[in-house]
């Protein structure tokens, strides 16, 4: 990596780990990530996380290491609608293989990260009985003997462990108020334990970076009803283990239940998690919280709104006035952030096919709505499709928010640099500053 590459990566990871610093990430690792042998880096990255002031909850899965240790003891898994029905038997192998996994992890943690960026850093990792467990009982007169679900969390206790500087390990064995042990789902005690604590992340990983769309790009951003339509159709295969579509279930109610983000990253690719976490458009797919805003494109029966939120910085001088008979012609290019049926924020992307470029052009948020930056949503949103479409660029023309471009990673170029047709257009008179963005 060139110096100025490791300069600009660290100048641009700089604001999430301010924003992230002492909020609380529950990080879901399947028993699919534990096999891997990337295994051991994301342990790293979350140690790392860990010293940057983020509080981590660790909960751990085996899903197919009690298969094979079941196969290999001679016992046939047994499920009813999806789920295991844990015996006597199987409860005892449930066991050796979690406090196996448990104590590897521990051990990975405290005596791998020689010869990593965390080297000598003191690790405090914590386990105990933070979880209240109950059976989940009969089905359809189908006993699931000792598989149990969530009963309790104890909030306060975990709470305690984090404030004192510790990383929380947890499994997916708990035991009950009688005394007796149950086998969980690491989804479910992620989900209750994230929910409690009222955290701000859930982050689990998949054999992809995220959910794939149909034409192989990963899904950015997904609400918990958009979820929900596509586990109608969503079958397990070579794209979609077990895990994936337990943690994307898991998501659902976390974010319905007040768990702002849902994150999905690949446990294959080295840092995934530190993208997703610490660059602009990260790397997986988000699950995010249900709210009464929506991002949508526009429609011709969105003329009005639009004009209204444009005309007072049209009447200023700061945006080139457009027709209303212009903006019927160009409102597909128009993305709006829409409130309770109120146009709030819009933006547009005018293509320049020849050149492989765009404009992100009209953006303006309503000054009532300034405060949880929207623009930056529009803006992603409109690079995600220039990307889509294959555009090597995306140009920029203000006189005005000249710093706010530059932060987001855009770089102020001359004239000449613009595609062949703005060129022609540009007014000398205005002398807007130009601005581009390379993808």
């Amino acid at each position: 990596m060139r110096t100025t590459e490791l300069v600009d990566g660290f100048r641009h990871s700089a604001p999430y780990v301010n924003a992230h610093r002492g909020k609380t990430f529950v990080v879901m690792l399947g028993g699919e990530a534990l096999a891997h042998p990337q295994f051991r880096g994301i342990l790293n990255d979350v140690a790392l996380l860990h010293s940057l002031g983020i509080e981590v909850v660790l909960v751990y899965g085996a899903r197919p290491q009690i298969d094979a240790g079941l196969k290999a003891a001679g016992i046939e898994p047994a499920y009813h609608n999806g789920i295991r029905i844990t015996d006597d038997e199987t409860l005892k192998i449930i066991k050796q293989v979690a406090g196996a996994t448990q104590f590897d992890i521990t051990a990975r943690l405290s005596m791998s990260l020689g010869n990593t960026p965390m080297q000598n850093a003191q690790i405090n990792l914590v386990s105990g009985n933070f979880v209240i467990a109950q059976p989940l009982g009969v089905d359809d007169g189908v006993d699931f003997c000792l598989s149990g679900k969530v009963r309790r969390i104890d909030a306060q206790g975990l709470r305690r462990q984090l404030d004192n500087n510790g990383i929380v390990l947890m499994g997916p064995i708990a035991a009950s108020v009688t005394g007796e042990s149950f086998n969980l789902t690491a989804e479910e005690v992620a989900t209750q334990v994230a929910i409690k604590l009222k955290a701000d992340k859930i982050i689990g990983f998949s054999d992809t970076n995220g959910l794939i769309g149909k034409n192989g790009e990963v899904i950015a951003e997904l609400m918990p009803d958009d979820i929900e339509e596509m586990l109608k159709t969503m079958a397990v295969d070579d794209h979609t283990s077990v895990g994936t579509v337990a943690f994307l279930k898991a998501s659902i109610e976390a974010c319905r239940r007040g768990v702002p983000r849902c994150h999905l990253v690949s446990y294959l690719e080295d840092g995934a998690l530190l993208q997703e976490l610490f660059s602009r458009e990260g790397i997986g797919t988000q699950i995010v919280t249900q709210s009464a805003e929506r991002l949508r494109r526009a429609t011709i029966s969105d003329i009005g709104g639009i004009l209204n939120l444009i005309r007072p910085l049209e009447e200023q001088g700061i945006l080139v006035r457009r027709s209303r008979e212009q903006l019927e012609m160009e409102i597909e290019q128009f993305m709006l952030v829409e409130r309770d049926n109120l146009v709030i924020g819009c933006a547009a992307l005018y293509p320049f096919e020849e050149d492989n470029a765009g404009e992100f052009a009209c953006l303006v948020v309503h000054p009532d709505y300034r405060d949880a930056d929207r623009g930056s949503i529009l803006l992603n949103n409109i690079i995600g499709q220039a990307r889509v479409r294959g555009y090597s660029r995306l140009f920029a023309l203000t006189t005005r928010s000249i710093h706010w471009f530059l932060e987001h990673g855009f770089n102020i170029v001359d004239v000449e640099e613009l595609p062949n047709k703005k060129k022609q257009l540009y007014n000398y008179q205005r002398r807007s500053k130009i601005l581009a963005l390379d993808l």
